[in-house]
């Protein structure tokens, strides 16, 4: 039996690096969706972009066929080019320093194992529908928390 194809959509925002930030993640299945968002008081853009995919994975019920879509190279090409290297060098960097965020990228490794995962990057504010909602669900919700 094939797995179910679910599209997610990600993004996080930050008012300041660091600052207060939010994410967001709209998941896509036949004609339901599901946003889910969060915020922290203080953190990074690059933790709220990690925290987006994170949570929108957690989501889903069962293993599935997940379309990702988010506008965050660090996100992209971590997951696809960087971190097979970095968990072979014991979570160091190639300059021999650990991984930033290190927590989150093990969180999204382990996240991501039921599923077959494709990745694909979007240039940010550059009018895909999906990525500006979940754009603007990342920053409302900073707002939403009373953190801006």
């Amino acid at each position: 039996m094939s797995k179910p194809t679910v599209q997610l959509y990600t993004d996080g925002a930050c008012l300041g690096n660091p600052g207060p930030g939010g994410y967001a993640a709209l998941l896509v299945f036949d004609q339901n969706e599901k946003m889910v968002t969060g915020a922290e008081p203080e953190t990074t853009n690059n933790r709220m972009e990690l925290r987006a995919v994170i949570e929108g994975v957690r989501n889903l019920k069962k293993p599935c066929r997940v379309d990702i879509t988010t506008d965050s190279k660090y996100v992209s090409n971590g997951i696809t080019q960087w971190m097979a290297g970095w968990k072979k060098n014991g979570w160091k960097n190639a300059q021999k320093k650990p991984v930033k965020n290190q927590d989150l990228w093990k969180e999204l490794d382990e996240a991501l194992q039921p599923h077959e995962i494709h990745w694909h990057w979007v240039k940010g504010h550059s009018g895909h529908p999906e990525n500006e909602r979940v754009d603007e669900a990342a920053r409302k919700v900073i707002e939403d928390k009373g953190y801006a």
